[in-house]
């Protein structure tokens, strides 16, 4: 019998392509709460009509810890996930799971949550194919792709329930310390090996690395945490802003 878990396969239906729409914004990597509060800012700017998008794109690791099924970690994190829950009911909101913040399809039940094995999604951007991944699926071997998939199951998290508050105290205690930013200077070999991954892409977009660099079709997002930056669609083309 098949042990039920957090992931939704894209396979099973047939949906049209989405359009990534002028003025779209991009975040990646902001690692909330322990590093920063540009999001928070940026969200309410957003709630106040300050920053206006038809789209919000969340490129993965958004929370420095946040998965679903268990209600000790989202209580870090609370005051972001209910401004998020508001804000979905007014503008489109695709969330791409990252390895920090996963399961999230139940906590966020008014936006499209797109699992790491539901990952890349293409999406139409003008005349272009652009592939859209939080940056963890490919090149990362064989054990780091059975770890996700250990991870993110509702069995497994269940069956850590009775350890969760230890588990979690000492994980977001290590995160809040830990070293995100900084730069990789072999990342354009690591760009060329995954974007062998994507044959009929025009566009490669993702998180994950913290770089902030274009590399021919790919495109690495800036960490909101790291470079202070979020990506909007600006004349058709992904445009690096500053939010400061």
């Amino acid at each position: 019998m098949r042990v039920p878990d957090c992931q939704d396969w894209l396979m099973f239906h047939k949906i049209d392509m989405v359009e990534i729409k002028e003025g779209a914004l991009f975040v990646a990597d902001a690692h909330y709460p322990h590093h920063g509060h540009e999001f928070m800012h940026l969200l309410h700017k957003i709630e106040i009509g300050e920053i206006i998008t038809p789209q919000l794109f969340l490129m993965g690791d958004i929370f420095d810890l946040l998965f679903g099924h268990n209600k000790y970690i989202q209580s870090f994190s609370y005051k972001a996930i209910s401004l998020l829950q508001k804000l979905s009911h007014k503008i489109e909101i695709h969330y791409f799971e990252g390895n920090h913040d996963f399961c999230l399809k139940n906590v966020f039940p008014d936006m499209t949550v797109y699992s790491r094995d539901e990952q890349p999604i293409t999406m139409k951007l003008g005349n272009k194919k652009a592939s859209l991944s939080h940056g963890d699926k490919y090149q990362t071997g064989f054990g780091y792709g059975a770890y996700c998939k250990l991870l993110r199951n509702k069995f497994t998290l269940n069956i850590l329930k009775p350890f969760q508050k230890n588990i979690i105290n000492y994980q977001t205690g290590r995160l809040s310390t830990k070293t995100i930013c900084r730069k990789m200077p072999d990342f354009g070999k690591k760009a060329e090996a995954i974007m062998s991954h994507y044959k009929d892409a025009d566009l490669i977009i993702e998180g994950h690395f913290h770089q902030a660099m274009k590399l021919g079709k790919y495109i690495s997002l800036p960490s909101l945490a790291c470079q202070k930056e979020i990506a909007i669609v600006k004349n058709g083309d992904i445009v690096f802003v500053n939010l400061h």
